[in-house]
């Protein structure tokens, strides 16, 4: 048993992971992630990088990011303090939801994590001022792999639920959807024109 609840989103390979909580009286302890999830899903996840972030201001917003192979890298997200829209779009090439997103709320005092597969691409806009993400990796940062969309690209028409208060320039200069090449699988051939 995982004692992980995992839920599907209309994004193939997204997944909501909710763990149970165990309580006592020296504290808690809630399961955040199990292998048995991506292996019953045939994807492999091995730990690579783990990174930790803080938000001071509310309206924040980071992202889109994803990277191409050969270092394409699956998340999982865990808000740890205070609470953060989490949005993943689906860069597959050949996928039925390529440019459909997903968004989630995440919650530090709700024991609920965002599992992505490669080729998906990440954002999240906080809701609450000093909101710390946790993030575990599937692949080393790579910034001559790194691809990115703009996250407020009309065509991607993500309903961001607060006025976006911070975001860098390098985000703000990321390109619009129909501008990227689609993510390809490791081996895939390469499209031949156009977007699926």
């Amino acid at each position: 048993m995982t004692e992980l609840d995992v839920r599907a989103t209309p994004i193939e390979g997204v997944l909501l992971l909710a763990g149970h909580h165990h309580d006592d009286d020296r504290g808690s302890l809630t399961r955040l992630y199990d292998d048995a999830v991506s292996e019953s899903l045939g994807w492999p996840f091995t730990v690579r990088a783990i990174n930790l972030t803080r938000t001071r201001l509310r309206g924040t917003l980071k992202g889109l990011h994803a990277q191409r192979a050969p270092g394409s890298e699956s998340k999982l997200i865990t808000c740890l303090a205070g609470e953060v829209f989490d949005v993943g779009v689906d860069l597959r090439w050949g996928s039925p939801t390529y440019g459909t997103w997903f968004a989630t709320t995440l919650r530090a005092d709700e024991p609920v994590s965002v599992l992505l597969p490669a080729g998906v691409a990440h954002a999240v806009q906080s809701l609450t001022d000093d909101a710390v993400v946790h993030y575990v990796h599937s692949a080393a940062y790579d910034p001559a792999l790194e691809v990115g969309v703009d996250a407020l690209d009309p065509e991607l028409a993500i309903a961001w639920p607060l006025p976006v208060s911070t975001r860098s320039a390098r985000d703000a200069a990321l390109p619009a959807l129909h501008a990227i090449t689609p993510l390809l699988p490791t081996g895939a051939p390469p499209p031949t024109a156009g977007h699926p």
